[in-house]
């Protein structure tokens, strides 16, 4: 418990700087229980107005929650969901938003990612979104490299980039944690990138594994690894040529994260890495909606904003 405690220190503290005349929401299910304990404990010593409503895990992501869950996390001036399935992208999460309250979702957490991703500076971490934000921000073109054989040019065009800092303390504010990452959704995309970290349905890929992903015109043309074809393909049934969209693509920059564990949600967060997202990106400032969104982790990039290298966090 003592190192849940220190990360659940983290995140009332460091990301929400919650006060003692808030109230705040803890949202959970019955398979993050503990999580949402640690997390309990640290708020009730800060407020008395500190309330931990449980429910049973949502059959996928992006489920709406029960609405006793919905009406706990809108009447809160903040909240954190560590969930077995996403609440990101749920009606439920936006209007609690819209409402004033601010806070951040946990989807498919573990002791072990919460722990990993969450003994960190988030401090450090946002000047590390500035820095990569300011590299990026404003290049027409980002190409990216990787020594597994990636070589892939993204156009920007009229996209804007965000960051993801995990610092949640204005009203209305969302964050994922553990969070870092700086990311856009790009208006289209030429070439083939390799993933060699982390992707669904796998996990953390094996030493000698690869992924390799051709795309021309913004869609993913050709996929070699069998079982993310055959998720895309599943979803390419339901909405067509969306389900291949090039949504993402992410820069890292949380300096926690010094190893891969296999959970997207901490490994597309690992300072030096890129990710790159196949399908629904409406969320994230696109215009796709698809019922998947695969990330693939890249190792070791190198990235250029027209023409020129970028300094990557370490």
């Amino acid at each position: 418990m003592t190192d849940l405690r220190t990360a659940a220190e983290t995140a009332i503290h460091q990301c929400l700087n919650l006060g003692a005349e808030e109230s705040i929401a803890i949202v959970t299910d019955d398979e993050r229980r503990p999580i949402a304990a640690a997390l309990y404990e640290v708020a009730a010593k800060v407020t008395a107005d500190a309330t931990l409503v449980q429910y049973p895990p949502g059959d996928q992501h992006g489920q709406e929650p029960p609405e006793p869950v919905a009406a706990a996390m809108q009447s809160a001036d903040a909240f954190l969901a560590p969930t077995t399935r996403s609440l990101s992208h749920t009606r439920a999460r936006s209007a609690a938003c819209e409402a004033g309250a601010r806070g951040a979702t946990l989807p498919g957490i573990t002791e072990r990612v919460m722990v990993a991703g969450l003994d960190a500076d988030y401090e450090a971490i946002a000047g590390h979104c500035e820095d990569v934000l300011a590299q990026v921000r404003g290049a027409d073109e980002i190409r990216v490299t990787s020594p597994a054989g990636t070589d892939i040019t993204f156009t920007v065009g009229d996209r804007e980039w965000h960051d993801d800092t995990g610092m949640v303390r204005e009203a209305g504010t969302f964050s994922n944690l553990p969070a870092g990452e700086v990311f856009v959704s790009p208006e289209n995309a030429e070439g083939a990138f390799v993933v060699d970290g982390t992707m669904m349905p796998h996990g953390l890929l094996a030493e000698d594994q690869e992924l390799r992903f051709e795309v021309e015109d913004g869609h993913v043309t050709h996929i070699s690894d069998d079982a993310v074809r055959a998720d895309v393909e599943e979803a390419k049934a339901e909405v067509g040529s969306d389900a291949t969209n090039l949504a993402e693509l992410g820069i890292g920059t949380n300096v926690g994260v010094d190893e891969l564990v296999g959970s997207v949600l901490l490994d597309e967060k690992a300072a030096g890495t890129v990710h790159i997202a196949i399908g629904d990106d409406a969320a994230i400032g696109g215009e796709t909606e698809a019922p998947i969104h695969l990330d693939g982790i890249l190792r070791s990039p190198t990235v250029y904003a027209d023409g020129e290298q970028i300094s990557l966090p370490q």
